[in-house]
C-alpha cells in the first residue's frame, strides 16, 4: 500500500510540473530556455541543501551520472522548447507515448516478460489516452517541436530506466541535477550571448522555480525511490495517469466544466493501469 501511495504521489508530481510548466510559459512572462534552467538550477539547489543534511556529503564521481544527467537535459529543455507550439493535448500525447515506448522497450531489451494481463493493461491505458487527448479536427504539427517532445519523452524513459539502478536515489538525483546544472546555465548564458537577454516576470520565475525546488527534485527523488520495486512495464503504465492528473487539475484551476469523453477516457486510462499493477500469478 505504501508504494502504491508513493508512486501516486509521484504521478501528481509529474503531472504538477506539467501545469507549472504551461501556466508559466502562457502567462508567467517567461521564456521556455530560462524557465528550463532555472527550473534546473533550483532543483539542484534543494537537492545538495537535502543531500548535505541528511547524507553529509555529495557525491558526484562515477560514469553511472552520464546517462542521467543528459537523458535530464533533453527532457527539460525538449519539454519546455516544444510547448511553445505544440498543443498541450498532442504535445501530452507524444511525450507520455514515446516514455511508454521506450520504457516497454527497456523491459524487453532486459528481459523482462510481461504477462498477457499486464501487456493488455497497457494498451487499454494507451487507447484511452490517444482518445482523451486526440485533436477533435485537422491538426498540424511543427515537425521540429514534435521530434522535441518525443525526444523529451524518449529521454524521460531513459532517465527513468537508468533510476532502477540507484542505491541511494538521494545521491544520485542530487548528483544528476548538479552536474547538469551548468551545462543548463552555459546554454542559457550563451544563448543570451547571441541574442541579448530577455526579461523574466516574477510570477514566470517563481513558478520555474516551484517546478525546479519543489516538484522536480522532490518528485524526481521519490521516483528514483519506488524505481527498483517497480517492473519497468509497470513503470512506464503508471505514468500514463499523469496527462489525466494534469487535465483534471486544469479543470479544477482553470475553471473548465468537464465533458462525457474526458470522463469516460479517464475510466478507461487508470483502468487499464489498475489492470497492469494488479499482482498477478506467473502459471
Amino acid at each position: 500500500m505504501r508504494l502504491i501511495l508513493v508512486t501516486a504521489l509521484t504521478m501528481l508530481a509529474f503531472a504538477a510540473n506539467s501545469l507549472l510548466n504551461r501556466l508559466a510559459l502562457v502567462e508567467g512572462g517567461i521564456d521556455a530556455l530560462t524557465f528550463g534552467t532555472v527550473r534546473l538550477l533550483s532543483g539542484a539547489v534543494m537537492l545538495a541543501l537535502l543531500a548535505l543534511a541528511l547524507r553529509r556529503g555529495l557525491r558526484l564521481g562515477g560514469r553511472g551520472h552520464i546517462v542521467g544527467v543528459v537523458s535530464l537535459l533533453v527532457y527539460i529543455y525538449g519539454f519546455s522548447s516544444a510547448y511553445t507550439v505544440l498543443d498541450a493535448g498532442i504535445g501530452a500525447l507524444i511525450l507520455f507515448g514515446a516514455v511508454q515506448i521506450t520504457m516497454f522497450a527497456g523491459a524487453l531489451l532486459g528481459g523482462e516478460q510481461p504477462l498477457p494481463q499486464r501487456s493488455f493493461g497497457a494498451v487499454l491505458a494507451f487507447a484511452g489516452l490517444v482518445w482523451l487527448l486526440w485533436p477533435g479536427g485537422a491538426v498540424s504539427v511543427s515537425p521540429l517541436h514534435g521530434a522535441l517532445m518525443a525526444a523529451a519523452g524518449a529521454a524521460w524513459g531513459i532517465y527513468s530506466l537508468a533510476g532502477r539502478g540507484a542505491v541511494d536515489p538521494l545521491a544520485a538525483t542530487a548528483a544528476n541535477f548538479i552536474l547538469a546544472a551548468p551545462f543548463g546555465l552555459g546554454l542559457t548564458l550563451v544563448t543570451a550571448g547571441a541574442s541579448g537577454l530577455t526579461a523574466v516576470a516574477p510570477l514566470g520565475l517563481g513558478l520555474a522555480v516551484t517546478s525546479g525546488a519543489v516538484t522536480s527534485a522532490l518528485g524526481y527523488l521519490l521516483w528514483y525511490g519506488v524505481l527498483p520495486r517497480l517492473e519497468r512495464s509497470v513503470a512506464a503504465v503508471a505514468q500514463l495517469t499523469v496527462p489525466v492528473i494534469a487535465l483534471m487539475g486544469g479543470l479544477v484551476f482553470l475553471g473548465e466544466v468537464p465533458t462525457l469523453t474526458f470522463v469516460l477516457a479517464a475510466v478507461v486510462v487508470l483502468g487499464g493501469v489498475a489492470l497492469s499493477v494488479v499482482p498477478q500469478r506467473r502459471r
